[in-house]
């Protein structure tokens, strides 16, 4: 296949497509307008990206022999893992290592990291090991809020891959269920009768879990003493928005006794000026104020790159 000429191809239709809809019989606009279709302009120039090379950090069997992890994380969180493939031994990246260390600690942590580089398992692998070393089955440990549900949808998947894959009729040991309003009743009253350990769910349906009598009865109940509240992507949480996702942090807090609540966040961007430090300490000031807790600046964790070419060398050019 030649991506370049499907690409041309694709806008010719699409062109084509378009200027069906358009009847102008003034000879100068139609002129215009053709000159500024055939100049690309509904259509952008191709896009050429390079994914970063990020620092390596250890393995999570090596983390297990160090006692960071719980000796059960060596055998969910494996690379490659399938119906028929047990996967092979997982590298984290050094900003993963540095999220898990942190998590361990106790302290609450904002990663803010490039797409692509991981950022769920910076709070996944936390999590799980917290259950694995506090037992499963004892209620809600962990709440994970997302702003779509196209993003907690992807997260199911990833957490069938690592919880269920390998493990015999697809169980692991640790639950998890997908709570965002497209369950069916059934579906919805088999979670309610049996909590999961991990409940992934939106900002919008955590109030309604908050505040509907059945919800109260179960999943609230399930969830007293709440170990983990994630928010995911925190810089869709402006404005007002924003503001009512701080207040409904509080509530949560509130409802759930949560007193050693750790809390954690996720972000792309949240702040590009400034100095490294200077944007660290901005994002723990706005995220303390998100999750009406301190989130210090030192743990604002950021991405570590490697180089992926040699350094050029302008003497070794002469």
């Amino acid at each position: 296949m030649d991506v370049f000429n499907l690409r041309d191809s694709l806008i010719d239709e699409y062109a084509t497509y378009i200027s069906s809809f358009i009847r102008i019989r003034d000879r100068w606009i139609k002129r215009f307008v053709d000159q500024s279709l055939d100049n690309g302009l509904l259509w952008p120039d191709p896009l050429v990206q390079l994914n970063p090379s990020f620092e390596p950090g250890h393995t999570i069997p090596e983390l297990v022999s160090e006692g960071v992890l719980h000796k059960s994380c060596a055998d969910i969180f494996r690379r490659g893992k399938s119906d028929s493939s047990f996967g092979s031994p997982m590298r984290m990246h050094r900003h993963q290592e540095d999220a898990v260390r942190t998590a361990r600690d106790g302290h609450n942590y904002i990663l803010t990291t490039g797409t692509g580089s991981g950022k769920s398992l910076a709070y996944i692998i936390p999590i799980v090991d917290a259950v694995l070393r506090n037992g499963s089955g004892k209620g809600t440990q962990a709440i994970i809020v997302y702003p779509m549900n196209a993003l907690a949808n992807s997260q199911l998947g990833e957490l069938e891959k690592f919880l269920c894959k390998g493990f015999p009729d697809g169980k692991g040991p640790v639950t998890f269920e997908r709570y965002t309003g497209q369950e069916s009743d059934v579906e919805k009253k088999r979670i309610m009768s049996h909590p999961p350990d991990i409940l992934l769910t939106n900002y919008v349906m955590l109030e309604l879990i908050l505040t509907r009598p059945d919800e109260r009865k179960t999943l609230v109940n399930a969830a007293q003493g709440l170990r983990f509240l994630v928010l995911d992507e925190l810089h869709t949480y402006r404005g007002r928005q924003g503001a009512d996702v701080a207040m409904l942090v509080r509530r949560t807090r509130q409802a759930l006794h949560a007193d050693h609540l750790q809390c954690v966040g996720t972000s792309a961007t949240l702040t590009t000026g400034g100095t490294v430090e200077e944007q660290r300490a901005e994002i723990g000031r706005v995220a303390s104020i998100l999750f009406g807790d301190t989130i210090h600046p030192q743990h604002v964790i950021g991405e570590t790159l490697r180089r992926a070419t040699q350094e050029f060398n302008e003497q070794d050019a002469a």
